[in-house]
């Protein structure tokens, strides 16, 4: 029997009449690759939660506990008065004899104010001539200016006199104030109201009185400072 079914070929197109559903389309085809994709994603999050997991729960090794860094704060500078003596009235000792043999050498000292118990800075002065074992061969003086915040300098240098202080033509040490640029003379001496006359007389500058002098005995091979102005 003969097949009478139009070949498709001559088969015409179905009108599109609106409201009306056709047969269905055929659907996409779907990308083979795409399980084998999110199989992947899927693995690696687990792969991922898993090893959190067990990063959580696997005993933590002790970590290494590094010293804090040290800051080096470097050591104070020594005090220099530390060393030099401290005269009080226990113990007046300042230096030996034979420490100040030559004339125009010097120590330096502390000696206590017995009214404020401060302790106030001095120097000992071997002038020429005269025997070692006179408390008149030598001269101690309080380092502090009688007037204002400065100190007192005991000056060997000829040379320094001239270009510090402008004096013209020195011949032997002075002491100097290097705020006023006063100079007191150990071998003059000067007077105070009431007829008192004390070393260290003033030869150039501008202060009122010679420094504070320190009261000095021998005692044997020692110099003892006993009480200052």
């Amino acid at each position: 029997m003969a097949d009478n079914t139009p070949p498709t070929r001559f088969r015409p197109d179905m009108p599109i009449i609106p409201g009306v559903t056709g047969a269905p389309s055929k659907l996409p085809r779907r990308n083979p690759l795409l399980p084998l994709v999110v199989g992947f994603l899927i693995l690696g999050v687990l792969l991922f939660l898993g090893g959190r997991w067990l990063s959580h729960n696997k005993p933590s090794e002790l970590a290494r506990v590094e010293p804090p860094p040290q800051i080096e704060v470097p050591a104070p500078a020594p005090d220099p008065s530390a060393s030099l003596p401290h005269a009080t009235e226990s113990n007046p000792a300042i230096a030996e004899i034979s420490d100040l043999a030559k004339p125009w050498s010097s120590a330096d000292f502390f000696i206590r104010n017995r009214l404020s118990g401060e302790n106030i800075p001095a120097t000992i002065v071997r002038l020429p001539g005269g025997s070692a074992n006179s408390p008149s061969s030598y001269w101690a003086f309080s380092r502090r200016a009688p007037y204002g915040p400065c100190q007192l300098e005991y000056i060997t240098d000829l040379e320094k006199l001239k270009t510090e202080y402008g004096f013209r033509a020195p011949n032997h040490p002075l002491v100097g104030n290097p705020c006023s640029r006063t100079l007191y003379d150990p071998l003059r001496t000067g007077s105070l109201p009431g007829n008192i006359w004390i070393r260290g007389a003033i030869v150039q500058g501008s202060d009122i009185r010679p420094p504070f002098g320190v009261q000095l005995q021998i005692q044997g091979k020692q110099i003892l400072a006993i009480r200052s102005e």
